[in-house]
């Protein structure tokens, strides 16, 4: 029961700061949550927190065999992932999200694309790795007297710790959201787009100068 108390808030307290970040996947749940409605954008992050779960997972069993993958292929992991985020910010400049809006009655068959996104969109970017073995050594997380049974309630602890931040997110921009006008929603659209597609460039431009220096 000690070591059950040892990682409940500190697997929390994990999952919330690993989806913390307003990066791409932070902006695309709020643009959904605006124009598909709460619990698309709820789907999208679940998609994300179980992607952060296979990388925490990766992280606590395969520690040593991850740094060298990746300092073996930095360069071409940080341009697919710019690619990635450049085609998904071009497609959502071009995307009107006020049809979404006029029509946002979500289905739940829907549900399995945005959390598709979420997976792939937060999938692509390998280098989070690093934030999470900061995460796992600050939190002094894995201690090696931990018995198959602490591992499991430890990772549980981690996706449950992203969910919740996740249902907060989704629940604060749906409130705020009432207040924001239709013609407001492209606008915002398109600065996360834009947003996007600048971490793309900086991606790739960090990439190079990184491979040349």
């Amino acid at each position: 029961m000690e070591q059950i108390l040892y990682i409940l808030p500190r697997g929390i307290a994990i999952g919330a700061l690993i989806s913390a970040p307003m990066g791409p996947i932070g902006m695309l749940v709020i643009q959904r949550t605006l124009s598909k409605g709460r619990w698309p954008a709820f789907f999208t992050g679940v998609g994300a927190a179980l992607s952060d779960l296979i990388y925490c997972l990766l992280t606590g069993f395969c520690l040593s065999f991850i740094m060298d993958f990746i300092d073996a292929h930095q360069l071409w992991i940080q341009i697919i992932g710019s690619m990635v985020l450049a085609a998904f910010g071009l497609y959502l400049y071009r995307k009107n999200p006020t049809r979404a809006l006029k029509t946002a009655v979500p289905v739940a068959s829907n549900y399995w694309s945005d959390f598709a996104t979420g997976f792939l969109l937060t999938f692509s970017n390998p280098l989070i790795l690093f934030f999470i073995i900061g995460l796992f050594a600050r939190f002094n997380f894995i201690l090696p007297e931990f018995e198959i049974h602490h591992h499991i309630i430890a990772y549980t602890t981690i996706f449950g710790g992203a969910l919740l931040w996740w249902y907060g997110v989704t629940s604060l921009v749906s409130h705020l959201g009432k207040r924001i006008n239709v013609r407001s929603l492209k606008l915002i659209n398109r600065i996360i787009a834009l947003v996007l597609m600048g971490m793309a460039v900086l991606g790739v431009v960090m990439a190079l100068l990184d491979k040349h220096f």
